[in-house]
């Protein structure tokens, strides 16, 4: 067993930190307004753009400018958390959220807006891997284990429709600015807390030396492909820049891989993402997000345009999926998790989500919400939370502490780049199929009535054609999480992995209590 699985294996025989379900809450508020923020601006936009003054061409930077900073930057905020201390990195994070959020709340024009969104990203960089990575080193007990990541699953999963839900209360009843400075009392609250409660593990730093060129290309490769699937959503696949991102992404990686198998000291040490479980758990995980964040965006539209739902409604009408990842995270997957195997809580879980997204594509214009989305959102949330609790936990187990933030960054960046993915590539498919509707039946429609009609049943016909596809990606996530997944459950000790250190690493954090 090499040295550093050796320190590593000795590190669960400390005593456990008392103040750690303190931490938790701390940590699991943090995570909530990183999530909630995700979603909560996409309710607030119009009002934003109308009192801003904010082209139509230009909306889509109040969305992009924060994804492109955070995707981008994940992998060096996670790299700074194992240099700094995932404590400081993680006050440092709130901290600068906040200011953030404040300027983001005070902006007067466009310019100031996009500027704060990015710096919004830049500090959720930082603040989003040190989270999960105390999380890692702080409880290391099997059961232990399972509890905080179910509650740190089901905040990760259903914060996203709460945002919804905030967002409406907070346009409708007082301003969109406050969807900004909601940010700022979670922020003081976690780091107040974080400060006097967290104490981090002794010996888990990386203090070697900062790979520069690994963060330059990651970060600017990163960059590329966000920005590649962005534009394609607005300016379609073809388009020559679009093509252009995406080469100089392909570039930059391939060449970041290289450099990090060269340099003595890399951003990300290639054993994070080559060994079998956590590789298999990033591209699921990926996969997973892919289909989630387009769905999000195709039912807030149904709901609103089609539905005539408010803001508020909306937010409420997916409480039954929140409701389920909640079930699914912390009394499904914490329950089970020390008593099978993580594949088979993925895979299944993944499954039941895909079953949940097949009765969506029944939606139809009169479709009704409690026999048919009421089901479908129970469903969906009931399989992403058993299947994201335990994905969370892996992605995390067995690696060295001085790797910790880093493949903590890892998980997050699987999940931001997943993101964009989604939401362009269900976007074009679900407008090609809206516009081809329009084109065959709107000839047929002679008064205007009669046109809202077809461009509403447009409208659903292409949610419909882009969820058959999100169906299909979900159970593609379900194949990997049971194909690469071949982890014991915790406490046993099969190992797995190319080589002896990583067989080490696997099983290090579960073996002893």
């Amino acid at each position: 067993m090499s040295a550093a699985a050796s320190k590593t294996l000795g590190a669960p025989a400390r005593e456990p930190d008392p103040g750690r379900w303190k931490a938790l809450v701390f940590i699991a508020l943090a995570q909530l307004m990183v999530v909630l923020d995700a979603t909560i601006v996409n309710i607030a936009l119009p009002s934003a753009q109308q009192d801003l003054g904010i082209s139509d061409g230009n909306r889509q930077w109040v969305v992009t400018a924060y994804a492109l900073a955070f995707g981008g930057l994940l992998l060096f905020g996670g790299r700074i958390a194992d240099l700094w201390g995932r404590k400081r990195a993680f006050v440092v994070g709130l901290g600068g959220f906040a200011v953030a959020s404040a300027l983001g709340g005070a902006a007067t024009n466009e310019a100031m807006m996009f500027g704060a969104r990015a710096l919004q990203g830049v500090f959720g960089a930082l603040l989003a891997p040190a989270a999960l990575s105390l999380l890692a080193v702080m409880f290391t007990d099997a059961k232990e284990r399972a509890k905080a990541f179910g509650i740190y699953g089901a905040i990760a999963g259903g914060g996203g429709a709460v945002g919804l839900i905030l967002g409406g209360f907070l346009t409708e009843y007082l301003d969109w600015r406050w969807t900004f400075f909601v940010n700022i009392p979670f922020a003081i609250v976690a780091a107040a807390g974080a400060y006097f409660v967290i104490r981090e593990p002794e010996g888990g730093r990386n203090r070697s030396a900062l790979d520069i060129p690994g963060v330059i290309l990651s970060t600017l490769g990163l960059v590329a492909l966000v920005y590649g699937f962005t534009r394609a959503e607005s300016d379609g696949w073809s388009d020559s820049v679009t093509v252009g991102m995406f080469v100089a992404s392909a570039v930059l990686l391939a060449s970041f891989v290289l450099v990090e198998s060269k340099v003595k000291a890399p951003l990300l040490p290639l054993r994070v993402i080559t060994e079998r479980n956590r590789g298999g758990i990033y591209l699921s995980l990926g996969l997973a997000i892919i289909a989630m964040f387009g769905l999000f965006l195709f039912l807030t539209y149904y709901l609103q345009i089609v539905k005539g739902y408010s803001p508020v409604k909306t937010g409420f009408a997916f409480l039954p999926m929140i409701a389920g990842m909640i079930t699914g995270s912390t009394q499904i997957g914490t329950r089970l998790m020390t008593r099978v195997a993580p594949r088979l809580l993925m895979g299944p879980g993944f499954l039941v989500a895909a079953l949940g997204m097949l009765l969506l594509t029944q939606l139809e214009i009169g479709s009704s919400y409690a026999a048919l989305l009421l089901p479908a959102m129970l469903l969906l949330g009931l399989g992403m939370g058993t299947a994201f609790m335990p994905a969370m936990s892996l992605a995390t187990q067995g690696v060295e502490p001085r790797d910790s933030g880093v493949a903590s960054a890892m998980v997050n960046t699987s999940q931001q780049v997943g993101g964009a993915i989604g939401t362009a590539l269900l976007n074009t498919i679900a407008a090609s199929a809206t516009t081809a509707y329009v084109a065959d039946h709107i000839a047929g429609a002679a008064s205007r009535s009669q046109q809202r009609l077809v461009q509403l049943e447009a409208m659903v016909e292409g949610y419909t054609s882009a969820i058959w596809f999100a169906v299909g990606i979900l159970v593609a996530a379900a194949v990997i999480a049971l194909t690469f997944v071949n982890a014991g459950r915790p406490g046993t000790t099969t190992v797995t992995g190319s080589d002896a250190d990583a067989a080490d690493e696997v099983q290090i954090p579960v073996v002893a209590h």
